[in-house]
């Protein structure tokens, strides 16, 4: 019988942040189990560790959704990353992923840190997704124009005018699927800028069946990048997440100017049975 362990990401509250599926054997199991075992925990993705620890000390990781497969998933890459580290100890960790390897740091106090693969942006063409947003152009932040950003996995990046318009996220599930399956993206990065440093984000995930991530790792690397190609990018940026679900998130992006490649931090606590 698979165990499947479950987990709460960016956050020390069980009943906050993103919960994650954690199959630490997965050896045994094909595309079909690992996808039905997904569906069957529900969560926005599972992941499993799929094979042996390599002579080099690279664990193969494969992510999820109810859904199907993702390339790339943050808040399971550190649920994965503290599980094991509760299991072995504190220390470095390399996984590889479908989009690449990912080095993971676990601090003595089980706090994750993550290093994406190389990332890019590229300009967004908007289509009508303001309109299955249910959202006006007036709505966006003009500073902040619309890109599709990747660290891993593609994310549309939309920035609010303000934290209500944030707040209201009530868009068509069906419409908006079809647009992101149509342009191969995972999910949207919607945020809202408080200061420099610190952002509130939602992201909705419809490709994956389910309606708001409460916590998204992938996106908040992306969004790193996305703030380094506009020269809006800082040492260390706050995300808030979840907030609007009532599964508050803390996310703690890092960008280095000797390395294109982003950092994410956070926490995970494990969720009672």
């Amino acid at each position: 019988m698979t165990t499947v362990l479950r987990y709460a990401a960016f956050t020390g509250d069980p009943g906050g942040g993103n919960p994650a599926g954690v199959v630490l054997d997965a050896s045994g199991l094909d595309v079909e189990a690992m996808q039905g075992i997904a569906a069957e925990v529900g969560y926005s993705e599972t992941a499993f560790l799929t094979g042996a620890v390599g002579a080099d000390g690279v664990r193969e990781v494969r992510y999820f959704s109810p859904k199907a497969e993702v390339p790339f998933c943050g808040h399971a890459t550190v649920a994965t990353a503290v599980a094991l580290a509760e299991r072995v100890g504190p220390g470095e960790l390399v996984f590889s992923t479908p989009a690449g390897i990912v080095p993971v740091s676990v601090d003595a106090g089980l706090r994750a840190t993550l290093t994406s693969v190389e990332p890019s942006v590229e300009a967004a063409e908007l289509g009508d997704v303001l309109d299955i947003l249910r959202w006006s152009p007036a709505d966006l932040d003009p500073a902040l124009p619309p890109r599709v950003a990747y660290a891993g996995a593609r994310h549309l990046v939309l920035a609010a005018a303000t934290r209500e318009r944030l707040a209201e996220l009530d868009y068509d599930f069906d419409r908006l699927l079809a647009y992101m399956l149509e342009r191969d993206l995972t999910t949207l990065q919607l945020v809202w800028r408080e200061s420099p440093t610190v952002f509130h984000v939602r992201d909705p995930f419809p490709v994956g069946g389910v309606v708001e991530d409460p916590a998204t790792g992938a996106a908040a690397a992306a969004f790193g990048a996305y703030l380094r190609e506009l020269g809006l990018g800082q040492p260390k940026i706050t995300l808030h997440q979840g907030h609007d679900l009532g599964r508050p998130s803390l996310i703690t992006v890092e960008l280095s100017p000797d390395d294109n490649r982003i950092r994410v931090s956070g926490t995970a606590v494990p969720i009672p049975e």
